[in-house]
This record gives C-alpha cells, sequence and structure tokens, in this order.
C-alpha cells in the first residue's frame, strides 16, 4: 500500500467537513474522488499530500514514497523562466544521478562491511532513480512538455507572461516529470484542450504509481480510474466503489432502485399494521354463549380482551420500532414539468436571432451571429474558453442586449434560464425564500416540491444564499428552473458545479423534455448524450458543426479554423 488515511476527521470553523473518512492506495491504482462541490475532495486530497493537516486521524505512507500534488490552481512562479522551472522539476533526478556516480566513483578503494553499506546505498539510488524515470529523462521531458502543448515555448520566457491555461499546464507537466510514486491530482483536465486530455489519458493508462484525481470530467474517469470514491455531503463519509464510472453510476442506480422498493415496502408494512390494530379493535366485541352461566361467560370476556389488547400491542410496538428509525422517502426524479401545450408552437420558430453583434471595451465577443431555434429543436454551443457562448446566451435569454442585431421570441414562449454564476439570486435571502420568490401557490406546495426533489433538505431551507456551496447554489437554480414552467429551457454549462447523481437526474430530465433547448457546455459527456445539433463558436463567428462531436473536440483541441 503506498498510502492510507484512516479515521479522518477535518473541519473549518463549526463546519464540518470530514468524518471517519478513510482512503487507501496501491501501486497501479488510479482513484476518482467524486462528490458534490464543498463535500471536502480537495481537504481530503491535501491531507493524503501532506499539505494539510487532520483535526483528528492518521495519514500512512510506505516507506520512501513521494506524493506529488497538483492544486487547482497554478502556483506563483514569480519571476522564473520555462527552463529554470523544468530544470528545477528534474533536480531531485539529477541528485540521484549525481550521488550514483560519487558512490561509482569510490567503490574501488572500498571493502568488507564498507563496500557492503555503499552497495546497498547504490541500490537504494538506483531504485529511486529508476522510479523517478531518471534513464528516460530527455526522452520523457520532450513527450511530458509536447503531450501538453508546452514544447513551442522558449525556455528563456517568464513563467508568469503565460495564459492562465499554459501556466495550469506548466503546472502538470513539471508534476508529471517529477514522476512521484502517488500522484494528487485536483481538476487536472480544466485548462487542457482535447489534444492534451487525449494524451493526459493515456500517460495516466500506463502510469505505474498510485493516483487519486478529483475531476467533473465523467469521460475522464471512464478512461483513467480503477475506482471511484464518493464523498457525501451530509454524512461527510466515504464510500469505495470498484470499476470506473459507468460502473459507479450503475451500483448508484442499483442502490436507488433498491431504495425506492424497500421505502415502498416499509410504507405497505406501516398501512397494514395500522389496519390491523384498527380492525383488531373493531373486532374486540365479545359474543356470549347461549348457556346462561355468567362466571364462565365473564372469564371468556376477560380472556378475549386480552388476546385482542396482546395483538393490538404487539403490532403498536412493531409500528413504533419502524417510525423510530424509518426509511426515508427517496427523491423524486427530477422533471420538467411545461406549463403549456407542446403543440401551441408547432410550425413556428420559439428564437430565432439575426445578425448578433456584442463588443466589450472595444473587443469584438460576437460577430454577426444567427440562429433559429423549432418549435423541438436542440442546439447545444461549443467552442472555447472566452468565445462568447454565455455572452450568446444572456442576449438570447433577454438578459443583456446586443450592439446590433435582432431577438425575436414567439408569444408563446416562456423562456427558463439557467446562468453560469446564479447572478439572479439574492445573497441575502433564504434558501426557499429565494427559491419562491416570483412562484404563484401556497408555500407549503412549493416547500414540499422543494424536499421532494432532494436537492435540498429541511435544515437547508433558512440558510442565506450567500452562505451556500457552488454545488448548493447550482441545485438552487436548478430547482427555480423546474418550478417556472418554462416551455423553452437556455441553459449556461449545466454539468457544472453539480454532484454526478444532481447531473445524471438532470440529464434524464432534459431528454425527456417536450419543448426546446439550447445550452452552452464543454462536458463531452452531456454533448453526447444530449443530441440535437452541435454548433460552434469561435472568434465571435457561429457555425454548425456537421460532423460527429468526437471529430468537433479533435478539430478544437487542433484549433481547426470553424468556417460558415
Amino acid at each position: 500500500m503506498l498510502a492510507s488515511l484512516h479515521h479522518i476527521h477535518k473541519s473549518y470553523g463549526h463546519h464540518p467537513v470530514l468524518e471517519e473518512a478513510a482512503l487507501s492506495v496501491a501501486a497501479g491504482e488510479r482513484i476518482g474522488l467524486v462528490g458534490a462541490n464543498g463535500s471536502g475532495k480537495s481537504t481530503l486530497l491535501r491531507i493524503l499530500a501532506g499539505d494539510l493537516s487532520a483535526d483528528r486521524g492518521e495519514r500512512t505512507l510506505a516507506s520512501g514514497i513521494r506524493p506529488g500534488y497538483l492544486p487547482q490552481e497554478p502556483p506563483d512562479t514569480g519571476d522564473q523562466t520555462l527552463g529554470s522551472i523544468l530544470r528545477g522539476a528534474l533536480a531531485q533526478v539529477r541528485a540521484f544521478e549525481a550521488q550514483m556516480r560519487a558512490l561509482e566513483a569510490g567503490l574501488p578503494e572500498l571493502q568488507g562491511a564498507e563496500l557492503a553499506a555503499a552497495l546497498t546505498t547504490y541500490g537504494e539510488l538506483s531504485d529511486a532513480f529508476e522510479r523517478a524515470g531518471g534513464y528516460e529523462i530527455e526522452s520523457r521531458e520532450e513527450q511530458v512538455l509536447a503531450g501538453l502543448r508546452l514544447g513551442h515555448l522558449p525556455r528563456e520566457r517568464v513563467a508568469a507572461t503565460l495564459s492562465g491555461g499554459e501556466r495550469a499546464r506548466l503546472s502538470l507537466a513539471v508534476l508529471l516529470l517529477q514522476a512521484p510514486d502517488l500522484l494528487l491530482l485536483d481538476e487536472p483536465t480544466s485548462h487542457l484542450d482535447q489534444s492534451s486530455l487525449n494524451w493526459l489519458e493515456s500517460w495516466l493508462a500506463t502510469y505505474p504509481g498510485g493516483a487519486v484525481i478529483v475531476s467533473h470530467d465523467r469521460e475522464f474517469l471512464n478512461r483513467t480510474v480503477t475506482a471511484i470514491v464518493e464523498m457525501d455531503e451530509h454524512s461527510h463519509r466515504v464510500r469505495r466503489f470498484s470499476g470506473d464510472y459507468d460502473a459507479y453510476a450503475a451500483a448508484r442506480a442499483r442502490e436507488q432502485a433498491q431504495w425506492a422498493a424497500d421505502y415502498e415496502r416499509q410504507q405497505d408494512e406501516i398501512k397494514a399494521l395500522r389496519l390491523e390494530m384498527k380492525e383488531t379493535a373493531r373486532r374486540n366485541t365479545y359474543k356470549a354463549p347461549t348457556d346462561n352461566d355468567k362466571f364462565i361467560v365473564y372469564g371468556k370476556k376477560q380472556t378475549h380482551a386480552a388476546t385482542v389488547s396482546k395483538k393490538v400491542r404487539a403490532a403498536a410496538e412493531k409500528l413504533s420500532r419502524i417510525e423510530e428509525n424509518p426509511i426515508s422517502k427517496p427523491p423524486k426524479p427530477l422533471r420538467f414539468a411545461a406549463g403549456f401545450d407542446p403543440e401551441a408552437m408547432a410550425g413556428r420558430l420559439p428564437l430565432i436571432a439575426s445578425g448578433l453583434c456584442k463588443a466589450y471595451g472595444g473587443r469584438a465577443i460576437l460577430d454577426d451571429v444567427s440562429l433559429a431555434l423549432g418549435a423541438r429543436g436542440r442546439i447545444v454551443l461549443a467552442g472555447p474558453n472566452g468565445s462568447g457562448k454565455s455572452t450568446l446566451l444572456r442576449l438570447l435569454a433577454g438578459v443583456e442586449a446586443p450592439d446590433a442585431g435582432e431577438r425575436t421570441v414567439h408569444p408563446a414562449a416562456r423562456i427558463g434560464y439557467l446562468d453560469q454564476d446564479g447572478a439572479s439570486l439574492e445573497p441575502a435571502q433564504a434558501v426557499f425564500a429565494a427559491y419562491r420568490a416570483g412562484l404563484e401557490g401556497a408555500d407549503q406546495m412549493w416547500k414540499s416540491a422543494l424536499l421532494e426533489s432532494g436537492l435540498f433538505r429541511y435544515d437547508d431551507l433558512g440558510l442565506p444564499v450567500e452562505a451556500l456551496s457552488s454545488g448548493q447554489r447550482r441545485k438552487l437554480q436548478i430547482a427555480r428552473l423546474i418550478a417556472c414552467l418554462a416551455n423553452l429551457l437556455i441553459l449556461d454549462e449545466p454539468t457544472n458545479f453539480v454532484s454526478f447523481d444532481v447531473l445524471e437526474s438532470l440529464e434524464a430530465a432534459l431528454r425527456v423534455f417536450p419543448g426546446p433547448v439550447i445550452a452552452a457546455s464543454h462536458d463531452r459527456r452531456f454533448i453526447h448524450q444530449f443530441g440535437g445539433d452541435l454548433w460552434a463558436l469561435d472568434e465571435g463567428r457561429l457555425a454548425q458543426w456537421m460532423g460527429t462531436p468526437d471529430e468537433y473536440f479533435v478539430a478544437l483541441g487542433e484549433r481547426v479554423t470553424l468556417r460558415a
């Protein structure tokens, strides 16, 4: 075993993050760490790396094991050049090599116990040198830099002048060149194009050490990990599932089905016990025999009453035991119940954009963008970060006005807009008040609807929005989107921040939604499952992609110019 955590507890103030958390990593094992934002994934990773101390519990590393940690944000490099940073990454392996050469030079003069000790030390250094990839270090440096698309950068360039994506890839390259025995990666795919992503997936497939990876990319997890560890945002504990992401999703689906079956079985048992108590008590009327022996009649009546009372008491005790620890009601599947007749917009176009233009500070973001969304249309927008996808969706939703061009919305269309950052939520409002705002009907009806969705628990309803994690705010946005009964959905990165169970339920709800949807996403799994037309936005221009999503991602990775 390379590393393990036992009985780990960690809190921030009065907020518990980890309770009795345990994790073990073996050589060749690649673990995907999943859970809602704020559930403690990064905290667990930092404790495993030794970058953060637990409040209680034990962290154990095998002798000689070197962990390597990649945080979400690249570290400050100061005025270091690319070349100096890469030399620093290889300093350890160079030190191993120098010590080996020094020992080799002195070996001929040693004898006996000194020679034996030197040979033992040499063997340990040689093993460490080999594990660090020292024998192929030159080719490996070239391979890593090319795979992460950094090979073209001049070594004398100051790293601080690189783009955010380049600095993130440089941090990953440094870690891979150090060849640690245990890789601890926090969202390593965030700044990778498709080409680099494919390369990293292949690299991890042959990596001999252990790895723990936090990622929201389900396809990446499917192609790289051998086990999934799920972190529960409510219990603050962890659970392990063998296999890739698909195996984990299947296991969770079986659990959900069993939960629903167990709940229904218990509800039937509760109904049966209550009926038994009622019927038994109702039958507590003793019919006396025809003889007139009052003493016998009295005795039989007492015996009958005692028998009835015993049956009622037994049923009541059994019911009480169930009600003391009942099986909680499973959440209802998410469902967009559109408040409209699907045929209301048949033969008409719910949303048309013509010649939209938008610039910020003199920089053109959108240039003559046009599209039309049909009554049952499905469009997914893809493109590099900063290409203008969010801007286009804001214009289509009517949140922002274009500098030029026109947006036309069918009178029967009712738009539901999911923005990236929840800007429409009032930070000081309580969760239920923010959810309830603008909705008609009784409070209790909406409270029941929110709780039955499983997105929030009763204790969460009074929390201020500003106290929510990014994942909880996203769930609040999704809950409001469902409640508004929209018949046209505009979704900006709907897969961001949410845990995979919520995400899978959201995707299932979208698949059966009868109205038109336009969504912007970078999530490969979402784009594959969403269906519909893929439109690519790059350098201000929008064009429909006529190939497959996989072909588009390859083209995006190679920076192919998209033509309308």
